[in-house]
């Protein structure tokens, strides 16, 4: 029987009351969580995407869900909702893990996550898995991501050196 019926003979059900187990905490309280990352700020538009495609994953599903998402590299565990991420995925809190793709979470290091969540009984679901790479094609993948991000490093660190000079330079032409 359906909970209301539109002016055009449409009918609607609350989809909460027709599978109410899915829409409340897993058991013992636990949630999924969605994580959505891009690196840089120039991403924002993707990052946006991500976040529309978990939510409508995780919703086709009819799962309860929370969204964090972080902007920065993925070589580091510095993100505040990778850190957020993985309080909840020890403290217990976690009942699914929602990637668009294996590397949103990290680039090196997601296979220890991954184990962590195996440990704590956390689903993992990563909703692009894509043909797997072969090992030279994921060896040079990695190895273009430290150049990438190294290159990155150098750069800004000449950069910060070049805007120190610049004013000392002009500390000193001013006295």
């Amino acid at each position: 029987m359906p909970d209301e019926r539109t002016a055009g003979g449409q009918r609607r059900y609350d989809l909460a009351k027709l599978r109410p187990n899915a829409f409340h905490a897993g058991p013992g309280g636990r949630t999924t969580i969605a994580y959505a990352r891009v690196s840089s700020p120039d991403q924002k538009a993707d990052l946006e995407r991500q976040g529309q495609v978990l939510t409508m994953f995780c919703s086709a599903n009819g799962w309860s869900f929370e969204i964090l998402s972080d902007l920065g590299s993925g070589m580091h565990f510095h993100k505040r909702g990778l850190r957020t991420l993985l309080d909840r995925i020890i403290a217990g809190d976690v009942e699914r893990l929602v990637l668009t793709h294996r590397d949103r979470l990290l680039r090196f290091g997601a296979e220890l996550v991954f184990a962590v969540c195996e440990i704590k009984e956390i689903e993992v679901v990563i909703i692009n898995q894509g043909e797997e790479p072969s090992f030279e094609e994921e060896l040079a993948q990695d190895v273009l991501e430290i150049i990438t991000v190294f290159s990155a490093r150098l750069y800004g660190s000449r950069n910060h050196r070049n805007k120190q000079m610049l004013e000392k330079l002009k500390g000193a032409v001013e006295t």
